[in-house]
């Protein structure tokens, strides 16, 4: 049988090169985006991870605008789709185009071949648009033609959905909602944060050609992912993320018996896995090569709150999803 290698520890020369990198992708983050920290550490734990995420505000909170200076920052392609109800799945992956001068298919690859690609309001898109994106998210590949293609590494998708608009849009259904690794839920600046966007603005910092040379490159990527990926985690961390996760789906034992009655369904095990891969990268990018609880608790919104699924009661009620992820976290011991 078998053994598997376990993964070496990080040395304090990779920490050091990894604090250093992730730093200089930070700093010209910044650069372009006002405010938005959260957004900021969500992006890049996608990024340190391959894991996809889900952003919901309403429109002009910088959502395209942080994706491609995530982008640019590491020298990464960058493609934009916007969701439409007439949107097709070959118009993501893409399609075999007939040469008549050669009288044969060529394959033309789809947008979604970038290492990082909005999906601007997802929910637009029919349900067969989904499941395609959703697929390529899964596999790693597209099928065009009966021909495999790989998709670029690193890969991250950027899906966005609006709360507020309703007309023409395709609820995104929970099965599908838990393949995002994490869900983001953005906010309007300060009045500080909106007057510095304005200045901005009159200094020309979002004009065409003046961003900076890239701080990183996608070698540097590959290898900061691989650094996250070994950043150590405690077995009582691991035991704490199942109990998390487990309080979910046994709700009426652990939290109040209101809050628990309004929840339909816990967590699946994708959330303890996306818990221990966004843990790490989060260690990581504070500058540790080890996972604290604190950790874990600044993600469980993000991880928990498109996976736990409340009833109807507690949208009448209007109860939010996180005040069962609070109840939940908190009924569970911090090692």
């Amino acid at each position: 049988m078998l053994q598997q290698k376990e993964r070496e520890p990080l040395g304090a020369a990779e920490l050091a090169w990894s604090q250093d990198t992730v730093a200089a992708v930070k700093a010209q983050f910044e650069a372009v985006v006002v405010g938005q920290h959260r957004l900021r550490q969500t992006l890049l734990i996608g990024l340190l991870t391959g894991g996809h995420i889900l952003l919901e505000s309403v429109p002009g909170l910088a959502k395209t605008t942080a994706a491609s200076a995530l982008a640019h920052s590491v020298r990464a392609q960058f493609r934009r789709i916007q969701c439409t109800p007439d949107l097709l799945p070959s118009d993501i992956v893409g399609t075999q185009v007939y040469d008549a001068r050669d009288a044969v298919f060529r394959t033309q690859l789809g947008p979604v071949h970038a290492n990082v690609v909005l999906l601007d309001e997802i929910n637009r898109s029919s349900a067969k648009t989904q499941s395609a994106m959703l697929e390529a998210m899964q596999e790693r590949q597209t099928s065009i033609g009966g021909e495999i293609h790989p998709l670029p590494e690193p890969f991250l998708v950027l899906a966005t959905q609006n709360p507020i608009e309703h007309e023409g849009t395709y609820q995104l259904p929970e099965a599908q909602m838990d393949r995002f690794m994490l869900k983001d839920v953005l906010d309007y600046p300060t009045p500080e944060e909106e007057a510095e966007v304005l200045a901005r603005i009159d200094r020309g910092v979002f004009d065409a050609g003046r961003q900076p040379a890239p701080a990183a490159s996608l070698d540097d990527v590959r290898a900061l992912q691989d650094a996250a990926r070994r950043v150590y985690l405690d077995p009582a961390i691991v035991r704490y993320i199942v109990g998390i996760a487990y309080v979910t789906r046994h709700a009426a034992q652990y939290i109040d018996a209101r809050l628990a009655s309004l929840v339909e369904f816990g967590a699946s095990p994708r959330a303890s896995i996306a818990f221990s891969a966004a843990a790490r990268a989060a260690a990581l990018l504070a500058g540790r090569d080890y996972v604290v609880p604190e950790d874990v608790k600044s993600l469980a919104h993000r991880i928990l709150r498109h996976r736990v699924i409340l009833g109807f009661e507690a949208v009448a009620e209007q109860v939010p999803v996180e005040s069962v992820i609070d109840a939940a976290v908190a009924a569970v011991p911090t090692p």
